[in-house]
């Protein structure tokens, strides 16, 4: 005769559920020379910009872009000029601009915000030194709390975003040029 042998832990009605693993973070890629970063970021609207800096920086380490300069110009429309300067020092592997262009003062917005992104993109062709832009221009902006913690946390998304593309356009080109000196491509 089979007997049931009964788990006495089983007549409880406590069910402890199975614990939860931790996602542990994500293990990036390692560049194989280091890189060194320029971030440019304008200072008007400092206190909402530098969410994107202090977002990019900590995405960036976690990247292995662990050496990052940053400059300050004065407002988005000095950041093409400040940028070409460094790509054409050849220390920078890549430049990082952040900036916010509001509706204000002599220029209207969309004139610079447009300026500014397509003078960027004629400075990383013409030096082949990739650089990204963190400068936004929204539709609305009001000098409100309200305002400010929305387009603080915006930038914050920003430069987390901004970091994973540099890191991973660094990590192509890397790739990239090393194919083309081994005659690969």
């Amino acid at each position: 005769m089979n007997q049931m042998l009964q788990d006495p832990k089983a007549e409880t009605s406590e069910v402890t559920p199975p614990p939860v693993p931790h996602d542990p973070a994500p293990d990036h890629p390692r560049f194989a020379k280091p890189q060194r970063v320029a971030f440019v970021q304008a200072c008007w609207h400092r206190d909402v910009v530098e969410e994107a800096r202090i977002a990019f920086i900590k995405e960036a380490e976690a990247r292995h872009l662990t050496h990052v300069d940053v400059f300050e110009v004065p407002g988005s429309f000095e950041i093409p000029l400040h940028a070409q300067v460094l790509a054409k020092t050849r220390r920078y592997t890549a430049i990082v601009a952040a900036g916010l262009v509001v509706d204000g003062g002599i220029y209207r917005h969309e004139f610079v915000a447009d300026t500014v992104i397509k003078t960027l993109m004629d400075v990383q062709l013409r030096t082949e030194v990739p650089v990204f832009s963190a400068v936004l221009t929204p539709q609305q902006f009001h000098e409100t709390e309200v305002h400010y913690d929305f387009f603080r946390k915006h930038f914050a998304i920003k430069g987390v975003e901004v970091a994973a593309a540099c890191a991973e356009t660094l990590l192509g080109l890397e790739r990239l040029r090393g194919q083309v000196a081994a005659g690969i491509v």
